[in-house]
């Protein structure tokens, strides 16, 4: 076993820019891209995964802008096996003061007949060359068999043993389809140290998805097996089932040293303010039983359970709310409350926002408080997020009536919008007050879109919650989510409407080709 295997450092590698945005509907402007691998690098993960510069002209500016402002962490960018996608991606990767290309190329018996319809020995030579291509450009290359899972035991022997001796610095094996369980993956990273004669010359990576949901279990599984690099996404992000996820991997780290003896450098206090940044970025909801980051991960409704937490908090809690960034306030602040007891609760929650955006955000904390009873710190983030995710945006809204309920029918809504400066207003009607309300802003701004997805949860409890509303619009094959917030759902609705508009207007000026899937 190499020298990696037996330390007890683990490397986080983070995909979340690269496969997390791969989930449909998940993607990400340049500059929510360029917030998320802030983070990322502010909580000491080691790779960042930026992207793959040949799926698009904004793929490629993203990992290049990603390379020059980052300081610490590895910068990598995806390519498959092919001259021009290694070319690219080093292109991409040029300002990075650490860049690691990743290649990758099929080697299972199924991938190779269907996908790339080549012999083996053809994808044997595709694999050193498409590593020796990488290492003309770095020295720090990544190697993947994809679907390595299900891939002949001799075969990988083989192709690992080749690209290792091409110089490949990382190899990472993937459950691509989250076929395996635990015994049987951590077994086939036991098979490769035990038969792979130069093994020691490289790191071992591996990327697990959820599909069977134990792609933590599976990474975890690899890591007493020798493995020392975990790919996962933040909110287990990713293509069909997600990714493993990153917070519970550190987590899991973290609390059971006794079986795990492992580390790694993750600021686990960031946590939180990761998942919640991705998850208003991408527009994709956290569940509330989530693992580690899900609204109930440290509530606790049981009168049993509750006696029990008062006494010992370790009773039923394994871990702390305030080691993955979470606190423990129920009531924050209040309408009577000052501008810095608002700033320092906004630097708490992991905010750093300029004196212009704070005054903005103390401003609809105000208008919010006093709508609100209580104000919860979920409120804040939410209001927080609702305004700084949103940037360049042409349409606002100014003033929304909506008629309805039994005398009211088919419901009526009244829409003002300042588009490009200038007030328009409108009314229209609707199967639904949401319905008449979206119908007003398709009169005001004529636009041919499907709305794929209007969904409405509460950010808090009680009657007076603020209502969070998620909308997904697509626009020739070019799908955004849009995000709002506000006492009234009605109000949030249009919020979110108005927010996906403007992401898909700044899409317009941009022409991109399609993403590519790895």
């Amino acid at each position: 076993m190499n020298d990696t295997a037996t330390s007890d450092r683990v490397i986080i590698f983070d995909t979340t820019l690269r496969d997390g945005e791969q989930s449909p509907g998940a993607a990400m402007n340049l500059q929510e891209k360029l917030r998320i691998a802030e983070v990322l690098e502010e909580m000491g993960v080691d790779v960042i995964e930026a992207g793959f510069p040949i799926a698009s002209n904004g793929d490629f500016e993203a990992v290049r802008e990603i390379a020059k402002v980052t300081d610490k962490a590895i910068v990598c960018g995806l390519a498959r096996a092919t001259t021009g996608d290694i070319d690219r991606a080093a292109e991409a990767l040029k300002p990075a003061k650490r860049a690691r290309i990743h290649t990758f190329i099929s080697t299972s018996p199924l991938h190779m007949k269907y996908k790339l319809q080549m012999e083996p020995d053809a994808v044997h030579q595709a694999v050193a060359d498409s590593i020796k291509r990488a290492r003309k450009y770095t020295d720090d290359v990544e190697w993947s068999p994809e679907d390595g899972s299900r891939t002949d035991h001799d075969f990988l022997c083989r192709c690992v043993e080749t690209a290792i001796s091409a110089g490949a610095t990382t190899i990472n094996i993937p459950d691509t389809v989250g076929y395996s369980i635990p015994e049987e993956f951590s077994g086939l990273i036991t098979m490769l140290f035990n038969r792979v004669p130069n093994i020691d010359k490289s790191v071992i990576s591996v990327h697990c998805h959820n599909d069977l949901g134990l792609a933590v279990a599976n990474s975890l599984a690899a890591v007493q097996a020798g493995a020392r690099q975990i790919e996962c996404t933040i909110n287990g992000l990713g293509e069909r089932a997600g990714n493993a996820a990153l917070e519970e991997i550190v987590m899991a780290l973290n609390t059971r040293r006794d079986v795990l003896a492992f580390n790694c450098g993750i600021r686990t206090q960031e946590i939180t303010k990761a998942s919640r940044l991705v998850s208003g970025i991408t527009g994709f909801a956290v569940q509330p039983n989530k693992a580690i980051v899900g609204a109930n991960a440290f509530a606790h409704e049981s009168g049993i359970h509750q006696d029990g937490v008062l006494k010992h908090a370790e009773t039923y809690e394994i871990m702390t709310p305030e080691s993955v960034g979470l606190s423990q306030s129920n009531l924050v602040l209040g309408k009577h409350s000052g501008r810095h007891a608002f700033r320092d609760k906004l630097s708490q929650l992991g905010y750093d926002l300029g004196d212009n955006a704070v005054q903005d955000a103390f401003r609809r904390f105000k208008e919010l408080a006093d709508l609100k009873k209580e104000v919860f710190d979920e409120d804040i983030i939410a209001l927080v997020d609702d305004e700084v995710v949103r940037d360049r945006e042409r349409i606002r809204m100014v003033e929304l009536e909506v008629l309805c309920g039994t005398y009211h029918v088919p419901p009526k809504a009244r829409l003002v919008l300042e588009i490009d400066g200038k007030k328009h207003e409108g009314n229209a009607v609707g199967d639904g007050p949401v319905d008449a309300a979206f119908n007003c802003i398709k009169l005001l701004f004529p636009h041919d879109t499907t709305l794929q997805l209007f969904q409405v949860h509460a950010v808090t409890q009680g009657t007076d919650a603020q209502a969070e509303v998620t909308v997904r619009l697509e626009e020739y094959g070019k799908s955004v989510n849009g995000a709002g917030a506000d006492t009234d759902t009605l109000v949030a609705s249009v919020k979110a409407y108005l927010h996906a508009l403007n992401k898909l207007l700044v899409k317009r000026e941009k022409s991109a080709p399609g993403a590519l899937s790895a």
